[in-house]
């Protein structure tokens, strides 16, 4: 008999601290990208109170006014209440971005250097990337997180349409899935917390997400009376975003990814321009593995691959079907070699990433969206991979 066992996801608001940093970050590079497309790009950005910090490496011919590009994402997350502290027109901008170092260009450069081994172009860092897909959801993802994003973007969508005026831009939504094996037999609890404007009572705000939000985005199905709601479980939200807490670049890798279910190499990826084999090596690992599972080779499928910094070819590819391959796993590492090039230029050249694309992948996930524009979410290779097989 299969194991019953529940497995749990988060996903985070535009407003969330972490995730308004992830927006400046994405915004920068975006117009870097919009002017320059071989523009190198590694934007980190710092939040807290009234104060934004941004910083990084940038070497790019753009010309850019970074201040109004951080006024410009805040004003869009919606921080324009003047009974908050963080607000779009009222921030103080730091600006501590320099260019890159010569020595890491070397290694990504294609073009000769002394103690380089290749003149091709290498990848940007050391490190280990995973790609997941599996076959629970349309979108090829895990149930638990895809739950929670839909729950997140609806929110916000139901906050910008300005329909319910005392919602505010932070908040988080977490979901707890049933499994007998991998089949999806219900959801145990719910919790969603949004900050909220303090006029509001704390029944009003329990009364809407549930019926308005939860039993109007989740299967009907998988809720039963045993399903735990919790919503704004403190009592109280009203102080957030980079007040309430700090905000910083890069913090939510498994918020989006897959919520836990797949392995993650912790590389973050906003800010990050797609010659760091961070960003685009997991988005690859994304679209191998999504072909893989789109093909029927098997229902889950997860990919690992690792790079040395300079260096063209990954050092490891591995898969793992966690058992419900079709084919053998090996005939399918083997199909996958054949049929996807992993060196960094031919990742960039496959998914066409030197676009300004990467704003659309900020919030709700930087997987299982359907928009033509993120490449690693095609399912072209679905014919090619079971040819190789």
């Amino acid at each position: 008999m299969s194991r019953r066992y529940i497995f749990a996801s988060e996903s985070v608001g535009e407003g969330h601290p972490d995730k308004v940093c992830d927006t400046i970050s994405d915004a920068v590079l975006d117009a870097c990208l919009a002017q320059d497309p071989n523009s190198r790009v590694a934007c980190e950005t710092y939040a807290k109170s009234n104060m934004v910090v941004v910083g990084g490496e940038i070497t790019t011919s753009a010309k850019l006014d970074y201040t109004a590009l951080v006024r410009e994402s805040v004003r869009g997350i919606g921080y324009v209440h003047d009974d908050d502290v963080f607000h779009a027109d009222k921030l103080f901008v730091m600006n501590i971005i320099t260019a890159q170092s010569p020595d890491i260009a070397q290694g990504v450069d294609a073009v000769a250097a002394e103690g380089k081994e290749s003149a091709e172009q290498g990848a940007g860092d050391q490190g280990l990337m995973f790609g997941f897909a599996c076959n629970e959801t349309p979108e090829l993802m895990p149930a638990p997180v895809m739950f929670a994003h839909r729950l997140g973007s609806t929110l916000t969508a139901i906050r910008k349409s300005g329909a319910v005026d005392w919602l505010r831009p932070d908040a988080k939504s977490q979901v707890s899935v049933i499994y007998e094996g991998h089949k999806i037999v219900g959801i145990s609890n719910v919790v969603i917390s949004t900050q909220h404007a303090e006029s509001v009572s704390h029944e009003t705000i329990r009364s809407f997400l549930i019926e308005e939000v939860i039993r109007k985005v989740l299967p009907a199905e998988l809720i039963t009376g045993d399903t735990q709601f919790l919503i704004n479980p403190t009592g109280r939200f009203v102080v957030g975003g980079p007040q309430g807490d700090t905000g910083l670049t890069g913090r939510k890798i498994i918020v989006d990814t897959y919520g836990g279910m797949g392995r993650h190499g912790g590389g973050a990826f906003s800010g990050k321009d797609p010659s760091k084999v961070d960003r685009s090596a997991a988005y690859m690992g994304r679209y191998v593995a999504k072909n893989v599972v789109a093909a029927g080779l098997a229902d889950r499928c997860e990919v690992q691959f690792a790079y040395a910094i300079g260096y063209p070819d990954p050092v490891s590819i591995h898969i793992d079907t966690f058992g419900t391959h079709k084919v053998d796993e090996v005939k399918i590492e083997e199909a996958v070699s054949r049929v996807f090039s992993f060196k960094p230029a031919q990742i960039v050249k496959q998914l066409n990433l030197l676009r300004p694309i990467y704003s659309k992948t900020t919030n709700y996930g930087h997987f299982g969206k359907n928009d033509p524009d993120l490449t690693w979410e095609r399912t072209d290779k679905v014919e090619a991979l079971r040819a190789a097989v």
